[in-house]
């Protein structure tokens, strides 16, 4: 399946393509978190190597839905494909349904422009400095990006 779809699914679609188990939880959390199980795993039977996990709620429905949310930023962060042209439309809330999709373009725009942020931003139809701030909101795709951009020998971006 391709990674569009897998990351626009309903919860209930996106299950039916997942190994979901269902465990004790660890750590603080008391009579509740120990005594049933209520963390949620999901692993994308389609490739073994997509898998998250979550154990935060009292619930095991919460946590199998914030799961699946994982699995989903997981796979937008993971799986590359040629951007389309012009990229589809960028900054949603992050949480927003749709955010794992548009994560997962931002990042195609960037990688297909060797993480040059003003080529990037001019392909994506924003200011420069709008674009760094769609970037600096989600503290994992700055990590990613900058670590990106250190391997290729640029300098790290950094907001004022």
């Amino acid at each position: 399946m391709e990674r569009d779809q897998l990351l626009v699914m309903d919860d209930g679609s996106l299950s039916a393509l997942c190994r979901l188990e269902f465990c004790r939880g660890s750590g603080n959390g008391g009579q509740k978190r120990n005594k049933t199980s209520s963390a949620a795993r999901v692993v994308l039977l389609e490739d073994e190597r997509f898998a998250a996990e979550d154990c935060s709620e009292r619930s095991q429905h919460r946590n199998r839905t914030c799961a699946l949310w994982k699995l989903r930023r997981l796979i937008a962060f993971e799986v590359r494909v040629s951007p389309a042209e012009p990229p589809p439309r960028i900054g949603c809330a992050m949480d927003h349904a749709e955010y794992p999709l548009n994560l997962a373009h931002l990042i195609d725009v960037l990688e297909a422009q060797e993480y040059d942020h003003k080529k990037s931003a001019e392909l994506c139809g924003v200011s420069t400095s709008a674009f760094l701030k769609l970037l600096r909101r989600d503290d994992e795709l700055w990590t990613k990006v900058n670590s990106a951009r250190e391997a290729r020998g640029l300098y790290k971006l950094k907001i004022n």
